[in-house]
């Protein structure tokens, strides 16, 4: 997954993006709202951890233009030197889900992280993962459509269960590149974003990802990818 941090405690940062990466997590830290802000103008994220107290603008406002300009229902939690019922109350009144006072330790950071992300996001089956017509099987790599075998090589493979279990969301280029390509680069290269274009491209093309087919996969300009289900205009004619 990959999650936001922003604190103006360098010790803390440290501690929460340690331990997102011993939970094999990508983690992006910032020390001011205004940045982190002005990243998910353009990228996308899975969880956003907030410090209450920042130099420039307070975590209750970061979460108010989270809910009212972030489309995806982002879940949020304050990491913060505030405690208190009072508080707690405000913070989960403005839209964030949780609510931990600092010191923090450890192991009930990395606990409420995976019970947030737990909630937020289907955790995959072990066996098989369906899509009507498309049926993965994570074990072997494998996907049928209609039953039948599709041949794809792993990159495409990895990027096309990416697009289902992300289904509806908009995701940003450096967010599939760092999920399914493993790149930490910042701005990812130019070879990768053309790799990334094109593995879309062949994945779009092989799976038949079209609206005739009940789904979208487009580009959003200066953003990233959004794969969405359509309503198939044959199935609701045939239903009145």
């Amino acid at each position: 997954m990959r999650v936001a941090a922003v604190d103006d405690d360098l010790t803390q940062l440290d501690l929460t993006k340690c331990t997102l990466k011993a939970m094999n997590h990508h983690c992006h830290t910032f020390t001011e709202g205004a940045a982190l802000m002005n990243e998910l103008r353009r990228e996308s994220f899975d969880l956003l951890l907030l410090d209450w107290e920042l130099p420039d603008i307070s975590g209750p406002d970061i979460v108010r233009w989270v809910r009212s300009n972030v489309k995806e229902n982002i879940p949020i939690l304050f990491v913060t030197n505030r405690r208190g019922e009072r508080n707690v109350v405000e913070g989960l009144g403005v839209g964030a889900d949780d609510f931990m006072s600092k010191p923090v330790g450890v192991a009930e950071l990395a606990a409420r992280i995976q019970a947030l992300l737990r909630r937020a996001y289907v955790a995959p089956r072990a066996k098989e993962e369906s899509w009507g017509r498309y049926r993965f099987i994570p074990a072997a790599a494998r996907l049928e459509v209609d039953g039948e075998v599709v041949q794809l090589t792993q990159r495409e493979y990895d990027l096309a269960l990416f697009l289902f279990r992300n289904m509806g969301r908009l995701i940003s280029r450096r967010h599939m590149l760092e999920s399914v390509w493993k790149t930490n680069n910042p701005g990812g290269t130019e070879l990768m974003s053309r790799s990334l274009d094109t593995h879309v491209s062949r994945v779009r093309t092989l799976l038949a990802l079209r609206p005739e087919n009940g789904y979208r996969l487009s580009a959003v300009y200066g953003q990233g990818y959004r794969f969405e289900a359509v309503h198939d205009p044959m199935t609701d004619a045939g239903a009145l």
